[in-house]
């Protein structure tokens, strides 16, 4: 069902899409002091807007949460 959203002060026509997760991956970064972040992106919801991209897709807005997990150097640990 297609309702109206508020995006950077603009009221768009949208429907929130349901969707299955395919793969959730993670993006892993080392930090200069040894210590390793896992970041990864987990969708709550799709909403796919009756606007689209010079390219002709339609946009969508992703509700997502941001999930971390570290990889830690004894030396940087408070012991």
């Amino acid at each position: 069902m297609k309702k109206k959203y508020n995006i950077g002060g603009r009221e768009l026509m949208g429907e929130e899409i349901e969707f299955e997760t395919e793969r959730e991956s993670w993006n892993t970064y080392l930090l200069a002091d040894g210590t390793k972040v896992k970041l990864k992106a987990v969708a709550a919801s799709i909403v796919r807007f009756d606007e689209y991209l010079p390219n002709g897709d339609p946009m969508y807005l992703v509700n997502a949460s941001n999930v971390v997990a570290t990889d830690v150097p004894e030396n940087l640990k408070r012991h």
